[in-house]
């Protein structure tokens, strides 16, 4: 579940961005005192260039500022790339005490901008969807596993980040990458964080539920409630996968349709999009030593 059903975004200006960013230092705030609220704020915001082995990816880097070395976290796009919504997530996360790094995952096609760019006069929504389907189809298997690679790597270089293990989180297609993300540094990949992630479970050989075996990571699976009602055997088929392996993995449908943890989505859900915050959060406080 992915193009088809993706309803879209809606108009993220200042308005909405501040509205999102406040009530984010306000969650915060109230989960873990006034101090958060300060650490949130504190966060350097850098524009890089992540050398990889087809070319240079264009990303967002934050770094939580005066907390000395913290683990890293490579944030992977749902399939509108990296664009204000994601910043302002990553931002957030960094508030927490992680140094973030959201990737443009079609940097095979451009930067951010230009592949943006692209599909803004569209004004039909499918039509909008193939420029960004035409730049996933790029993502082999191969290709993922080699980024993956290169995003760790690129992080544990950094003076700011600590020895800890390494998260991934990923919404919508970012999902599945998040699961090869682990499977391809399974030695520095300690929690994996997929959001309506999209193809968790197929019948093919390479479906990324088949790589938690040979991944060392602990699993939080937040399940679009109208995801869960197209494909409801998947969630039974991850648990079981977990149980199987070994692996430490929480699956729960949530109350938000695909889409609902994003701010500038047309269905985001503020309630159940702060919960699966919450549990992400509790995830990589565990995990991430």
């Amino acid at each position: 579940m992915c193009e088809k059903d993706d309803l879209g975004l809606i108009s993220y200006n200042d308005v909405t961005r501040r509205g999102f960013t406040a009530m984010a230092a306000g969650g915060i705030a109230a989960a873990a005192g006034a101090g958060a609220a300060v650490a949130a704020a504190a966060v350097e915001e850098r524009n890089v260039m992540v050398k990889t082995p087809d070319g240079e990816c264009d990303a967002a880097l934050f770094l939580p500022q005066g907390l000395g070395a913290k683990p890293g976290v490579v944030f992977w796009p749902d399939i509108f790339g990296l664009r204000p919504a994601m910043r302002d997530m990553g931002r957030r996360l960094a508030g927490e005490g992680y140094v973030v790094l959201v990737v443009n995952p079609f940097y095979r096609g451009g930067d951010a901008e230009s592949i943006a760019a692209k599909a803004a006069p569209l004004t039909d929504r499918m039509e909008k969807m193939k420029v960004f389907g035409a730049e996933r189809a790029k993502h082999t298997d191969d290709a993922i596993a080699s980024d993956a690679k290169t995003f760790v790597a690129y992080l544990d270089a950094l003076a700011e980040t600590s020895d800890a293990k390494v998260g991934v989180q990923g919404y919508c297609m970012g999902g599945p990458l998040s699961f090869r993300t682990a499977a391809a540094v399974p030695a520095r990949i300690g929690a994996v964080g997929s959001f309506h992630g999209a193809g968790l479970t197929t019948d093919q050989p390479n479906s990324p539920h088949l790589l938690v075996a040979s991944t060392d990571a602990t699993y939080l699976v937040c399940i679009a409630k109208n995801d869960d009602g197209k494909d409801p055997q998947s969630k039974v088929i991850l648990t079981e996968t977990f149980a199987k392996t070994g692996k430490s993995g929480t699956v729960e449908v949530y109350g938000g349709d695909h889409g609902w943890c994003v701010p500038d989505s047309a269905v985001y859900n503020q309630g159940e999009a702060e919960r699966a915050w919450g549990n992400l959060l509790k995830t990589y406080k565990t995990a991430l030593v």
